[in-house]
């Protein structure tokens, strides 16, 4: 009677130790998707950064940005039934802040008007020099260029604008203001007035207020500090106010 043959049993498809091998890589990569989650990443001063970077390099020229926006498509929204409103744009606080600087850089603005990222968006910081007469809510000529030009800029990027008007220390003597409040206050009104009907910022995104000389960038303590603190900012926010 003739023997069976025995078949010989196939062997492992890859090396025993790479079973342990695949568990162990898999083990270190929940902990540093853990170590990732549990982190705290500073994104203002980030994105700070960049623009300065960017700026020095001098790309993207033209406010380019690689930030993927939310919104809805024209077409998309179209079919929706639905119009944009300013609660739903959402701002692109990198894109916006290079854009305003790109443009002061150009006209050789950046001793007159300083551009920062902070938490509640972009802040446009511009000098009372630039906009008015000492004493004075009349916007002069070059300053209602400037603001035209930005607003241009950011109108349809922005979901709300706050002008805030500051003042220095030093009390008024005379004039039609009867303190720092109502002078700041007014200053604010004429540029979100301005804004609005020849900058064509919709209403529903503008708000003004002033604050007078309770916020101080800089002590007052000598001319060239009183000058800082005596500006109009143009706060591009990063969300519509509630």
């Amino acid at each position: 009677m003739a023997r069976k043959k025995k078949i010989p049993e196939a062997g492992p498809s890859a090396p025993l130790y790479m079973a342990t091998y695949g568990d162990m890589v898999t083990l270190v990569l929940c902990f540093f998707v853990l170590l990732f989650a549990m982190s705290s990443i500073d994104v203002e001063k980030f994105k700070m950064a960049l623009i300065s970077l960017r700026g020095s390099l001098g790309v993207q020229k033209g406010g380019v940005t690689t930030e993927t926006s939310m919104e809805p498509e024209s077409g998309e929204a179209e079919e929706k039934g639905t119009s944009t409103s300013p609660q739903r744009v959402r701002l692109d606080t990198q894109n916006v802040a290079f854009t305003v600087e790109n443009y002061l850089r150009t006209e050789g603005l950046q001793k007159s008007v300083q551009v920062t990222i902070n938490q509640r968006g972009v802040a446009v910081s511009i000098s009372d020099q630039f906009l008015f007469e000492s004493g004075s809510a009349n916007l002069k000529t070059e300053g209602q260029r400037v603001l035209y030009k930005i607003a241009a800029l950011v109108r349809d990027m922005v979901p709300a604008i706050a002008v805030e008007g500051h003042t220095d220390g030093v009390p008024l003597l005379g004039g039609i203001y009867r303190d720092n409040w109502g002078l700041s206050s007014a200053r604010a009104a004429v540029v979100t007035s301005y804004l609005e009907s020849s900058g064509g910022v919709p209403a529903q995104k503008l708000q003004a207020v002033g604050y007078g000389p309770s916020r101080p960038v800089v002590p007052n303590d000598s001319p060239e500090h009183r000058a800082l603190n005596r500006r109009v900012d143009l706060v591009f926010l990063s969300q519509y106010p509630k």
